[in-house]
């Protein structure tokens, strides 16, 4: 029996777990076929040290993949920036683990004094002001992990696992695969949607997209490719994916994904 594969994992470390805010970014990472887990060390109103505790203690257990970590942790001052003590420690024990800070101090000079001697040189970390939307909170942890989950949502109707290798679309009655796109288009769609869920809008040279294409005219292949994926996704929809949509030639450099239009 094929043994299953986990998803990408956030740990969400924030005394606010209950939040609007948090558990909206929650959604938005789910959605996004993130794992998403809080930290909640107990009922009733705990201390920065236990969220520490909880933290490092999640992050031997659960092994996440980056870390959503707050700056304040409660009103005493000795939490103001318990959540820099918490980053230093991590960076310490695990230098390499993305940790995107929540704070109201992601520019300008409190800012640098609140981190200044707190990190390494190459730390992979990042600030993100607390108010900031559920999309560009999920944006920001995405470039700073670099890698995509191995399901990818193109919208909200088109999906693809790139475990299993399968293009699916959602429709009323369920989701329905489609099996037209297999091999080399499946290759070409996955490497259009990893580029696009890293960082929306940004162009997939043709040489990367190229190497999936067969024949002496590479250029011209990826072309057909192209729009037979858009048809066979257009079909399965129930609609017509026009020269503008889900896959846009920018001419004499590559290919932007875009999510289509509801």
């Amino acid at each position: 029996m094929a043994t299953k594969q986990r998803r990408n994992k956030i740990l969400i470390v924030d005394d606010e777990w209950q939040a609007g805010i948090v558990k909206a970014v929650t959604r938005r990472l789910e959605q996004e076929g993130w794992e998403a887990v809080t930290i909640n060390p107990g009922p009733g109103r705990r201390s920065g040290d236990e969220f520490e505790s909880a933290a490092l203690f999640a992050i031997e257990e659960q092994r996440p993949d980056g870390v959503l970590l707050d700056v304040r942790f409660g009103e005493h001052r000795d939490d103001r920036f318990k959540g820099l003590e918490i980053l230093q420690k991590i960076v310490a024990d695990h230098p390499r683990l993305p940790v995107l800070m929540f704070t109201q101090y992601a520019q300008g000079p409190e800012r640098e004094t609140a981190v200044r001697g707190t990190l390494r040189w190459d730390a992979q970390v990042d600030f993100i002001d607390k108010l900031a939307s559920p999309e560009e909170v999920v944006l920001r942890l995405r470039r700073l992990i670099g890698r995509s989950p191995e399901t990818i949502a193109i919208g909200d109707r088109i999906v693809v696992d790139t475990r299993a290798q399968v293009v699916y679309v959602k429709k009323d009655s369920g989701q329905e695969t489609v099996n037209d796109i297999q091999g080399m288009k499946f290759e070409i769609l996955r490497e259009l949607a990893a580029t696009w869920f890293r960082s929306p809008g940004e162009l997939v040279p043709f040489g990367r997209l190229e190497r999936y294409s067969e024949g002496e005219d590479a250029r011209a292949s990826l072309r057909v490719r192209i729009r037979e994926i858009k048809d066979s996704l257009g079909e399965a929809l129930g609609v017509r994916f026009g020269a503008d949509d889900l896959i846009i030639n920018i001419r004499g450099h590559g290919y932007r994904l875009v999510a289509p239009r509801a």
